[in-house]
């Protein structure tokens, strides 16, 4: 249980559009900033003046993919969430297509779903255009909320043709794709990319870029493609594919040695840095699979500080944000947030962890 399990968020705290259409851009969210348990409050453009010289900024480059698809088991309507493609043993079926890990919604009436279990196994759901989507097994044991499934097409091409970004009953209406594509996003050329979007970075816009590199802050890239989230079930994260390029794990390794502080945006650029960084905090070159926790009990050893969104009570992700910030701070600046009326989830504000006098953070 992390420390904020008790806690209630009342609905109207959730951000319903982007910032760009509550005021004047992408960057007109709120800033809480975290120094161990003090909290200070803050535009997120101050962000330059915040950090300093030397600090890098780790952040994901996947980018967002329209994994909602309209779907039909027999006469029930559904919505496919196409969460990660399969990859080694996983990538084909015994039908002969191509493995997908997806989740099933029900819609629910208001262009957004609900959660809907998985199975029964066999069953064929039929895909816009003619494709067929045929679901095998469990993704894990006790679990039936994501299941592998054959598709009979191009994934990367029916969700160009009809997908749509995945969305939650917390917003208001559909968005355009653009809306969840962060300014760092880049395309792959194989179709990979995001179920969600890797949100903490939403903020950003060119010229705060422009003006943080100014400023001497420096941008190191790594790549997570985030599977779907699906804020109702809790659930610890699935593991996903990653990289870290030589280029990101120089950078780190010289700024640490420097003191330069590494600060990732989003627990996915956490996730991705920690699985490559060894026992003594060095980072190496990686890619592949990672199915990495991070807790309190096994802390962070690659990073001092992390800008995040606000998370739900339950949330997995807690545990993480515990490992970097501490218990006492982390219970404290949540409750701040509550009293200062931030808004919660992706289109949300955003919290900044940066070391304090007492730095909680392990670097073992």
């Amino acid at each position: 249980m992390n420390v904020l399990e008790a806690l209630r968020v009342p609905e109207d705290r959730s951000a319903r559009v982007p910032a760009e259409q509550r005021g004047s851009g992408r960057d007109d969210v709120r800033l809480m900033v975290s120094r161990g348990t003090a909290v200070s409050h803050h535009a997120f453009r101050e962000l330059p003046r915040l950090l300093r010289a030397g600090d890098v900024l780790v952040v994901n480059t996947s980018a967002t993919l329209p994994a909602a698809v309209d779907g039909r088991l027999r006469a029930e309507r559904l919505v496919v969430h196409f969460s990660m493609r399969g990859d080694g043993r996983r990538a084909e079926s015994d039908s002969g297509g191509v493995r997908w890990a997806v989740e099933l919604r029900t819609p629910d009436g208001a262009g957004s779903t609900r959660p809907r279990a998985g199975g029964p196994a066999g069953a064929r759901i039929r895909l816009p255009g003619g494709g067929r989507l045929v679901l095998e097994e469990p993704l894990a044991p006790g679990s039936d909320r994501l299941w592998w499934a054959s598709v009979s097409v191009s994934v990367p091409d029916l969700m160009k043709r009809y997908g749509r970004p995945i969305r939650y009953g917390y917003t208001e209406r559909d968005q355009p794709l653009s809306a969840y594509q962060t300014v760092f996003a880049l395309p792959s050329p194989d179709g990979s990319g995001s179920a969600e979007m890797p949100s903490a970075a939403r903020p950003f816009t060119e010229r705060l870029v422009a003006e943080l590199v100014r400023r001497g802050v420096q941008f190191a890239p790594i790549s997570l493609h985030t599977g779907v989230a699906s804020a109702e079930a809790h659930e610890p994260p699935y593991p996903e594919r990653f990289e870290v390029p030589a280029t990101t794990a120089w950078l780190v390794n010289a700024a640490r040695a420097g003191g330069g502080r590494i600060i990732a945006v989003g627990t996915t650029a956490v996730r991705a840095l920690e699985s490559a960084a060894g026992p003594g905090g060095a980072v190496r070159a990686a890619s592949g699979w990672t199915g990495l926790v991070v807790t309190p009990a096994r802390g962070v050893r690659a990073v001092d500080g992390l800008l995040t969104g606000l998370h739900e009570p339950q949330a997995s992700h807690l545990l993480m944000l515990e490992a970097i910030a501490g218990r006492e701070a982390l219970a404290g600046s949540y409750a701040e947030a509550l009293r200062g009326l931030y808004l919660w989830h992706e289109f949300g504000d955003v919290h900044l962890i940066l070391p304090g006098d007492t730095d909680h953070t392990s670097h073992c």
